[in-house]
């Protein structure tokens, strides 16, 4: 059998402005490509999409018509299983799933989480595949309780049970692998610039050894594609977002993953690079040579981030640099010579560890060093208001 392993496409984002459609919709016409005609001529069983679909809860009109034009296409050609993530609602992702043809399965529901799509592939394996949509700690360990108590306030608790249910299910079906899409950090992993912080109680990240009895885990959440620690027997990776979404993902190299299950032994895992519509660059100089210099040549048509030295700042810095590099996002002066801070000033808040914010808040305030106490009140007050927030997006009243 084999799948294509893909997540994050955050339709409806925007890169410091830039409206990233055309950008969004020529990746998508790449995967769709090669689920029609796949590089080695082996059929695509089914596409995986593991969370993380639109940007926000509530996205632009053009986002729903391009998810819909895709998996129209990719559904006429496979099965598409579809999970909802942390940027997603879950509702709204999940509206129509009970309309939709077999080809279309979209698992958004913790209900659902333990009632696999089953395929069988061109060569006669069998597969049961299992959607664990994004699971927010604060709701997931009251729902996933039974009616028992509820389950530790944790990540690791709530992916930990969804898993049990799913491994119950498993242990019903003999001789078939099994699949789990799942939207969650595991530890060992590397962030980027542009994932949104899903920390609860200061922890954001659940062990790898969670997937413990799974053949394959196709994970959603984080922007690189990478294999996390994982238990023995089982193969857990993340596909990353097939665009670049910051400068900190200038270096990746954004793919697809094929993912090939056979009726025994480990699932087997072939990246296929998708090619960016536009190049990214990080440039540094004065501005005479960033202008003229024929080493930036190659950032001409890049989405660049420039830090310019010139000891006084130019004047009409940004117009100046557009005119050689029309596609410029970011413009820093740092001075040569200048005591170099780092960047850690620009970083979002909502990017930051809530309790070094609130450590770092109460001792500007105060001036004195916070204590346990006032940094627990803080992150509990910092976690309600990202979650009020995200409520907000969604159109959703709690």
């Amino acid at each position: 059998m084999r799948l294509l392993h893909t997540s994050d496409w955050h339709l409806g984002r925007t890169l410091h402005g830039v409206n990233l459609h055309e950008a969004q919709s020529a990746v998508l016409e790449r995967i769709c490509e090669l689920v029609e005609e796949p590089p080695d001529g082996v059929p695509i069983d089914a596409v995986l999409v593991a969370g993380d679909v639109y940007d926000r809860g509530v996205p632009p009109v053009e986002s729903v018509q391009l998810f819909e034009w895709t998996l129209s296409r990719l559904s006429a050609v496979t099965t598409v299983v579809v999970t909802s993530g942390n940027h997603d609602s879950a509702i709204r992702l999940g509206y129509g799933a009970g309309l939709f043809r077999d080809s279309i399965r979209m698992v958004t529901d913790l209900g659902q989480l333990d009632l696999p799509v089953l395929l069988e592939g061109s060569d006669g394996v069998r597969a049961a595949v299992y959607g664990i949509p994004y699971l927010d700690p604060d709701h997931a360990r009251v729902a996933l309780a039974r009616g028992g108590e509820p389950l530790p306030r944790s990540h690791q608790a709530v992916v930990g049970a969804a898993c049990d249910r799913i491994r119950a299910d498993l242990a019903d079906r003999p001789g078939v692998r099994s699949v789990v899409l799942a939207h969650a950090f595991v530890a060992g992993a590397e962030p980027s610039d542009s994932e949104r912080s899903i920390m609860v109680g200061g922890v954001d990240r659940v062990a790898g050894t969670v997937f413990h009895g799974i053949d394959y885990a196709a994970l959603g959440h984080l922007h690189g594609p990478q294999a996390p620690d994982s238990a023995d027997g089982s193969v857990v990776r993340y596909a990353g977002s097939p665009l670049r979404y910051s400068f900190s993902e200038q270096e990746h190299e954004k793919v697809v993953l094929l993912v090939d299950v056979d009726a025994s032994g480990p699932a087997r895992v072939t990246p296929v690079e998708i090619v960016q519509p536009r190049a990214m660059a990080t440039l540094r100089g004065r501005l005479d040579d960033l202008l003229e210099a024929p080493a930036f040549t190659a950032a001409e048509d890049a989405w660049v981030r420039v830090t310019v030295t010139d000891r006084v700042r130019p004047d009409s810095l940004m117009d100046r640099l557009k005119s050689r590099f029309p596609h410029a996002l970011q413009v820093f002066h740092e001075p040569e010579g200048a005591i170099d801070r780092g960047r850690a000033g620009t970083t979002l808040v909502s990017e930051r560890d809530p309790r070094e914010l609130g450590s770092d808040f109460i001792a500007y305030v105060t001036k004195t060093e916070a204590s346990g106490g006032e940094v627990d009140v803080f992150a509990a007050g910092f976690e309600a208001a990202v979650r009020a927030q995200h409520r907000a997006e969604a159109q959703e009243v709690a």
